[in-house]
Parts: structure tokens; C-alpha cells; sequence
């Protein structure tokens, strides 16, 4: 046969086929039927479209002159069409009883050529063929759709309590026999994604955490190669957080214990009792009744100042609806316990001790000394010159073998964990003889010089005042200095001078 008289009869062949395509799920007289899944509770769009273009009217739009009607035959091939939505000349719309107000065009217009049904939501009895005939002028158009549904039933319905036992199942109006059903959750996509595939429809959970909550998505395959998935969003009510919060708090602080629900009761319709909280101490059982608030979702405890006798176990408990939920958060309280009470003298061994209560095991201690700044904004590491050499300040130890002025100030024990500083507590050190406020190292040379100096001076000027003072006291005749002292009889003394006397008148 000769190339051209193969084209020539190729397109003899085909063209039956192709003459009333219009676009795909319409066309002149039947066209193939086209599938779409729903998941029942969610909307459907059974599509169903006519391009302008292709009509005798124009390019832009169709005229007034439309009229869409859609039926569905049931489930079974030997029940009667039925009419689900008529939409005349005039506008006027004719909904069935049953299915009205849940069916609609999606298009309000139908001029733009969308005569595609919706059905918001979608029911198991929906299931079904459906069939749109659509009359514009002279032309007749149809479209055959088939709806399938896939129904998602959790036990207990949502919002599922934390800790009880959840059960899953998904199943579908497919007529062959099903080979495999998975779930896929959704929240951690990728290799850490859960996965879980068996025989069985149903998927169950003993007990369901606030991480099981978020998107699944279960996937049904089939003897005949088809798969089905439908997705839907899972809400647990629990607690946020982790499921074993501790909270770290120094010894004379404050501390907020933390229990907060995963979502607000009243947003499903569900009240809230009754919150307290509950802490066994000292073989005492206390309790804090918090009173009811239905437009929060959350209940901490205030402890105003916390001591080791308020470290331990706490018990959340809240009342959601008839049933309880409750939550433990542990207190571990920080404390430091000098081996020196009191101010400490300079030159002794000092040794401070950071003392954490409940600790889990992976908890790291670090020292520091906090800034002269005004604000303890900055954390700087102390480097004083005693400790030069020794261990690293890490770890609950912090040892000084010889503690000077430098030493004085605030001393602050951080803890630390994977996921950051969990708390701190701080120590004000003293030492006896410490100047309330010390001066720069750089001026303290200065000052001692100063001090020598003004020694020096003093010393200088008393020994020339006293040179001064004896030179003062010296006689007007130096020659008298030589002069000896020597002890005459009185008598002998006034005969002497009466004797010069008389010589002296004669």
C-alpha cells in the first residue's frame, strides 16, 4: 500500500473519532467518561467545560440561550437516572430535595462556557454517574463524570483526648478487591516521615500524643492497579511542649509552671471544668485550684519564691468536657552552697558548690563573674590572676585556692542543656577589708607613689623645722660657750668687793 493511501485511510478511520471532540469530558453526543475521588465531607467539582471558540456564536461568549441539566445514576446500573440540577433558559434553577442546597454550578454565568458541578459536601450515597446535557441554539453537548467517594472515619471523632486509644480507617466505593493500605503522616516529611502499611483498613494508635496530630493521608491499592488517597487533618487535644517539661529555677526566684492545651476547648464546642494543680511535698498533698476559664487554653502555676522544699513533681490537671487530662512538670530548683559562710579573708581557699535539684542527667554547669557594669547585660569570664593555670571554670565546682580583691563581686552559676541555658543563680561574694568601690589596677601604682612621696615630704620638713628650732635656742656670745662655772664662798665674795669699794673712793 502506498504511503499516501495509508494516510487516506488512517484518516478515514479517525476521523469518526475526532469530529466531535471538543475538549476533554465534552463534546458532542458521549463523550469517555471521566473519574474523580473525593473524601467524603469535602467538596466536589465534576467537571464540565465548553470553549467559546469551538461554538457558531464567537470567540468571546455564548449566548442567553443555555440550558444545563445534570443526572446521576445511582450506584447500581439498574436504578433510574435522576435529576440532581436543572438550570433553564430563563435562570431559573431546579435543585433535587435531597441534595439541595449542597449542589451548585461553579459558575454562576454559564455564558463563559463552565457548567461544571459542585457538590459541597460530599455524602457516601453520592456515588454514582452523572451526566450533563447542555443545550446551546441547536447543539447539544454532554459530559460523563463519575464520582467515587473515600470515607475517613476516626474514633473518637475530633478532637481526639491525648492517651486514649485512636482508631483509623479508610475505605472506598472501589468494587475490586483491595491488595494494600497505607498511611503516610505528614507533619515530617521525608526520611523521617511515619509510614504504616498492612492488609487491614484500620489504623490504630494506644496512645496518641500532640505529635501525632497534623496532616495524614491514607492510600488504598487495588487488585486492578488503580490507587486511592484521600488527606485530612487529625487534632489531638493535649498539652503544648514536651511531654515532661522541667523547669529550672533558682532558689529565692520566682517560677511559672508552664500547662498549656493544644487547642481552646470552645472552638469545638467543649467546656472546661475545672484546672488545679497538685504537688506532693513533704508526704502533704497540696493543691491549687485555678477557676474556669473558657477563653484561654492555658493555666500555668506562679510560685512567687521557690526553695528546695518546692522542687519536685507537679501535677496539671484539667477537666475538657466529662473526661481529664493531666500533665507532670517537674521543679528543679538551683542552689549554692559556699564552704565559707559569710565574708571571706583574702589569701584563704574558697570553694563554691552549684547544687541542682532533679536533674536529668544531661545538664552542663558553667561559672562566670558578672561585670561591674550597671546592667548585668554583659557576662564576661573572670580571669583573675589566682586562677591562672588551674581547671576551666565548667562543672558545679568552682574552686579559688587564694582569694584576693579582684575575687569580690557576684558570682554566677549557669546550667546548660541541648537546647540552650536552662537557668542561673547567682552568689555575692565578700571579702574582709575590700574598698566598696576599688580603683582601676592602673592608678593603684600611682597612688602608693603618691602616698611614699608624701611620706618623704613630711619627713623632710620636720627634720628642718627641728634643725631650726635648735639653731634658735643658741646664745648672743658665742664666746661664753667656753666659759666654766665655778662655785665661790659668799663671805669671801662681798670682803672681795668691799675691798674694790674702798680703793676704789680713795
Amino acid at each position: 500500500m502506498r504511503p499516501v493511501s495509508l494516510g487516506l485511510f488512517l484518516t478515514f478511520i479517525l476521523l469518526p473519532f475526532t469530529a466531535g471532540y471538543i475538549l476533554p469530558g465534552l463534546s458532542e453526543g458521549r463523550s469517555r467518561d471521566q473519574k474523580v475521588w473525593v473524601r467524603e465531607g469535602s467538596s466536589a467539582v465534576l467537571p464540565c467545560h465548553l470553549n467559546p471558540r469551538k461554538t457558531r456564536e464567537g470567540p468571546k461568549q455564548l449566548s442567553d440561550k443555555i440550558s444545563v441539566l445534570w443526572k446521576r445514576q445511582g450506584g447500581s446500573a439498574l436504578q433510574e437516572p435522576h435529576v440532581v440540577l436543572e438550570f433553564g433558559y430563563s435562570g431559573l434553577q431546579k435543585t433535587a430535595l435531597r441534595m439541595k442546597p449542597r449542589v451548585s454550578l461553579q459558575d454562576s454565568s454559564p455564558r463563559h462556557g463552565n457548567f461544571s458541578l459542585r457538590i459541597d459536601p460530599v455524602r457516601s450515597e453520592d456515588v454514582g454517574l452523572y451526566e450533563a446535557q447542555v443545550k446551546h441554539q441547536t447543539e447539544v453537548h454532554g459530559c460523563h463524570v463519575e464520582l467515587g467517594v473515600i470515607t475517613v472515619t476516626i474514633s473518637p471523632p475530633n478532637p481526639v483526648i491525648g492517651n486514649e486509644l485512636l482508631l483509623m480507617s479508610c475505605n472506598s466505593s472501589h468494587r475490586a478487591s483491595l491488595v494494600e493500605t497505607c498511611w503516610f503522616h505528614d507533619k515530617h516529611p521525608g526520611p523521617t516521615s511515619r509510614t504504616f502499611c498492612s492488609l487491614s483498613t484500620t489504623l490504630s494508635i494506644l496512645h496518641p500524643a500532640v505529635s501525632d496530630a497534623g496532616s495524614w493521608r491514607c492510600q488504598l491499592r487495588y487488585s486492578d492497579k488503580e490507587i486511592i488517597s484521600a488527606a485530612f487533618n487529625l487534632q489531638i487535644l493535649g498539652f503544648d511542649g514536651p511531654s515532661n517539661p522541667v523547669v529550672y529555677a533558682a532558689a529565692g526566684s520566682a517560677a511559672n509552671l508552664p500547662c498549656s492545651l493544644s487547642y481552646l476547648p470552645s472552638a469545638f464546642g467543649m467546656g472546661v471544668v475545672a484546672a488545679h494543680w497538685s504537688h506532693l511535698a513533704g508526704g502533704h498533698l497540696q493543691d491549687w485550684g485555678i477557676s474556669q476559664n473558657l477563653s484561654s487554653r492555658s493555666f500555668p502555676l506562679h510560685l512567687p519564691a521557690v526553695g528546695l522544699g518546692d522542687a519536685g513533681q507537679y501535677r496539671c490537671t484539667v477537666s475538657v468536657g466529662r473526661r481529664t487530662i493531666s500533665r507532670d512538670v517537674t521543679l528543679a530548683v538551683l542552689t549554692v552552697t559556699p564552704s565559707i559562710q559569710g565574708p571571706v579573708s583574702e589569701g584563704s581557699r574558697f570553694l563554691l558548690i552549684c547544687i541542682l535539684t532533679h536533674a536529668q542527667g544531661n545538664e552542663r554547669f558553667q561559672w562566670t563573674h558578672l561585670d561591674s557594669a550597671p546592667t548585668k547585660s554583659k557576662l564576661a569570664l573572670a580571669a583573675p590572676r589566682n586562677l591562672e593555670g588551674h581547671s576551666p571554670r565548667t562543672g558545679p565546682n568552682l574552686e579559688i585556692p587564694q582569694v584576693s580583691q579582684q575575687d569580690t563581686g557576684t558570682w554566677e552559676c549557669s546550667v546548660y542543656g541541648p537546647e540552650g541555658r536552662l537557668g542561673a543563680v547567682e552568689y555575692d561574694l565578700q571579702i574582709t577589708g575590700a574598698q566598696v568601690s576599688s580603683a582601676p589596677s592602673i592608678f593603684s601604682g600611682q597612688i602608693t607613689f603618691g602616698l611614699t612621696l608624701s611620706l618623704f615630704f613630711l619627713l623632710a620638713v620636720c627634720v628642718l623645722a627641728l634643725a631650726l628650732q635648735r639653731r634658735a635656742r643658741a646664745p648672743a656670745f658665742p664666746a661664753l660657750e667656753g666659759m666654766c662655772a665655778v662655785s665661790v664662798p659668799w663671805k669671801s665674795l662681798e670682803e672681795s668687793q668691799k675691798g674694790k669699794i674702798q680703793q676704789t673712793e680713795r
